[in-house]
Protein backbone atom coordinates (compact mmCIF):
# COMPACT_ATOMS: atom_id res chain seq x y z
CA UNK A 1 0.00 0.00 0.00
CA UNK A 2 1.16 3.53 -0.72
CA UNK A 3 2.48 5.61 2.15
CA UNK A 4 0.51 8.73 3.18
CA UNK A 5 3.28 10.91 1.71
CA UNK A 6 2.85 9.23 -1.69
CA UNK A 7 0.17 11.15 -3.62
CA UNK A 8 -0.29 8.56 -6.36
CA UNK A 9 -3.64 6.87 -6.59
CA UNK A 10 -2.25 3.76 -8.30
CA UNK A 11 0.67 1.58 -7.22
CA UNK A 12 4.00 2.21 -8.93
CA UNK A 13 6.30 -0.47 -10.26
CA UNK A 14 10.06 -0.28 -10.74
CA UNK A 15 11.19 -0.14 -14.33
CA UNK A 16 14.48 -0.02 -16.19
CA UNK A 17 13.35 0.79 -19.73
CA UNK A 18 15.09 2.96 -22.31
CA UNK A 19 13.11 5.88 -23.63
CA UNK A 20 13.33 9.11 -25.58
CA UNK A 21 11.59 12.38 -24.70
CA UNK A 22 10.47 14.18 -27.85
CA UNK A 23 8.96 17.64 -28.40
CA UNK A 24 9.22 20.11 -31.30
CA UNK A 25 12.95 20.84 -31.68
CA UNK A 26 13.78 18.65 -28.66
CA UNK A 27 14.96 15.07 -28.29
CA UNK A 28 16.67 13.49 -25.26
CA UNK A 29 17.38 9.96 -24.08
CA UNK A 30 15.87 8.90 -20.77
CA UNK A 31 15.32 5.92 -18.51
CA UNK A 32 11.94 4.90 -17.08
CA UNK A 33 12.64 4.63 -13.32
CA UNK A 34 9.14 3.57 -12.33
CA UNK A 35 5.67 3.49 -13.83
CA UNK A 36 2.06 3.42 -12.73
CA UNK A 37 -1.19 3.06 -14.67
CA UNK A 38 -1.25 6.78 -15.45
CA UNK A 39 2.33 7.98 -15.36
CA UNK A 40 6.09 7.57 -15.37
CA UNK A 41 9.08 8.81 -13.45
CA UNK A 42 11.94 9.47 -15.85
CA UNK A 43 15.66 9.99 -15.36
CA UNK A 44 17.02 12.26 -18.09
CA UNK A 45 20.52 12.46 -19.52
CA UNK A 46 20.78 16.10 -18.39
CA UNK A 47 18.85 18.42 -16.11
CA UNK A 48 17.05 20.54 -18.70
CA UNK A 49 13.68 22.25 -18.50
CA UNK A 50 11.13 20.16 -20.39
CA UNK A 51 8.25 21.64 -22.36
CA UNK A 52 4.81 21.03 -20.79
CA UNK A 53 3.63 18.64 -23.54
CA UNK A 54 5.96 15.86 -24.66
CA UNK A 55 5.92 12.50 -26.35
CA UNK A 56 7.84 9.78 -24.52
CA UNK A 57 9.00 6.92 -26.71
CA UNK A 58 9.16 3.46 -25.12
CA UNK A 59 11.95 2.05 -27.31
CA UNK A 60 11.46 -1.64 -26.42
CA UNK A 61 7.66 -1.60 -26.83
CA UNK A 62 7.64 0.64 -29.91
CA UNK A 63 5.08 2.99 -28.34
CA UNK A 64 4.66 6.75 -28.33
CA UNK A 65 3.20 7.97 -25.03
CA UNK A 66 1.57 11.38 -25.39
CA UNK A 67 2.07 13.10 -22.05
CA UNK A 68 2.31 16.19 -19.88
CA UNK A 69 5.18 16.97 -17.55
CA UNK A 70 3.72 17.03 -14.01
CA UNK A 71 6.97 17.93 -12.22
CA UNK A 72 10.70 18.20 -12.82
CA UNK A 73 13.57 18.21 -10.34
CA UNK A 74 17.19 17.95 -11.43
CA UNK A 75 17.54 15.04 -13.85
CA UNK A 76 14.19 13.46 -12.90
CA UNK A 77 10.69 14.25 -14.14
CA UNK A 78 7.19 13.01 -13.46
CA UNK A 79 5.08 12.41 -16.55
CA UNK A 80 1.29 12.03 -16.77
CA UNK A 81 0.39 9.83 -19.75
CA UNK A 82 -2.62 11.05 -21.78
CA UNK A 83 -2.59 8.40 -24.53
CA UNK A 84 -0.42 6.00 -26.48
CA UNK A 85 0.03 4.86 -30.06
CA UNK A 86 2.21 2.22 -31.77
CA UNK A 87 5.17 3.46 -33.81
CA UNK A 88 5.30 0.50 -36.21
CA UNK A 89 3.85 1.14 -39.67
CA UNK A 90 2.07 4.36 -40.56
CA UNK A 91 1.74 6.98 -37.83
CA UNK A 92 -0.17 10.28 -37.64
CA UNK A 93 1.83 13.38 -38.60
CA UNK A 94 2.04 14.49 -34.94
CA UNK A 95 4.07 11.32 -34.18
CA UNK A 96 6.58 11.37 -37.07
CA UNK A 97 9.34 12.94 -34.94
CA UNK A 98 8.76 10.25 -32.29
CA UNK A 99 8.83 7.46 -34.91
CA UNK A 100 12.06 8.84 -36.41
CA UNK A 101 13.68 9.00 -32.94
CA UNK A 102 12.52 5.41 -32.25
CA UNK A 103 14.04 4.18 -35.54
CA UNK A 104 17.38 5.92 -34.78
CA UNK A 105 17.38 4.22 -31.36
CA UNK A 106 17.15 0.82 -33.03
CA UNK A 107 13.38 0.30 -33.08
CA UNK A 108 12.02 -2.14 -35.64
Amino acid sequence: MNSPADRRLEPRFPSNTRGIVVAPGFEMACLFVDRSASGLRLRLDRGLALPRSVIVVDVAAGLALEAEVAWSKGVEAGIKVKGQAPLRGLVPARLTQARDAWLRAGGR
